[in-house]
């Protein structure tokens, strides 16, 4: 579970976002990560036992994300972001891809799954695999329980054109025309306060499984 102060000190931090209030309350922020290190074990354990591609040996430290912005090229100098997030990998060892992440900010947090923003080769080997099997694809986001937890998967930023090598009048050329392949799901300050809430996080990435089932034989 998420403990309250954890919460209140991303909420602290929100009106004191400078490197002086950060080192005066270091020891707030590292209880406050070992807290969503805990949480973050705790769902790998159990996730493995979903998806078999998450690596149950995958150090939680790692799959936390460092709360130190780069602002080199970013108009907002902040130098912390307000939130934790955690990238669970569905195979490997590496962040990124095709993943599970959690993402804690009070009033804003969520659980997401799928693949965001392929580059390249990846982004080439998914829409072809859209091309070719569109109907397994769509037999698992246009499942009405997937759409009452997830919204609709159509509905993420698109290409305003066709993209290359497809025609604009194909039948599923709202998929093919995605730059990314996730879904998301809100989830409560009070949800987080749960005792089961690591339980809950994993029923619902029991759900964004088949997808990303999709998505990793896409681009094996």
């Amino acid at each position: 579970m998420i403990q309250k102060q954890t919460l209140t000190f991303l909420k602290d931090l929100v009106v004191n976002n400078n490197r002086d209030w950060f080192l005066a309350n270091k020891e707030r922020y590292d209880e406050a990560r070992e807290n969503v290190i805990g949480l973050t074990g705790d769902i790998i354990s159990k996730l493995h036992l979903i998806d078999a591609g998450v690596n149950p040996d995958l150090d939680p430290k790692k799959c936390v994300m460092r709360i130190y912005r780069d602002i080199r090229f970013s108009k907002n100098k902040t130098p912390y972001k307000n939130n934790f997030g955690v990238s669970i990998p569905s195979s490997g060892l590496r962040l990124g891809g095709v993943e599970y992440y959690l993402h804690i900010q009070p009033g804003k947090s969520f659980i997401a799954g799928g693949y965001w923003m392929p580059q390249g080769d990846h982004l080439k080997a998914i829409r072809q695999e859209i091309d070719y099997n569109a109907a397994d694809l769509k037999k698992i986001i246009d499942d009405k329980e997937f759409i009452n937890l997830f919204g609709e998967f159509r509905s993420q930023e698109q290409l305003k054109t066709a993209p290359r090598d497809y025609d604009a009048d194909n039948e599923n050329i709202a998929l093919l025309k995605l730059k990314s392949f996730i879904v998301t799901h809100p989830l409560t300050d009070k949800a987080l306060l749960k005792n089961n809430i690591a339980d809950e996080i994993v029923g619902l990435c029991s759900k964004i499984y088949p997808l990303n089932v999709f998505l990793k034989t896409a681009i094996a």
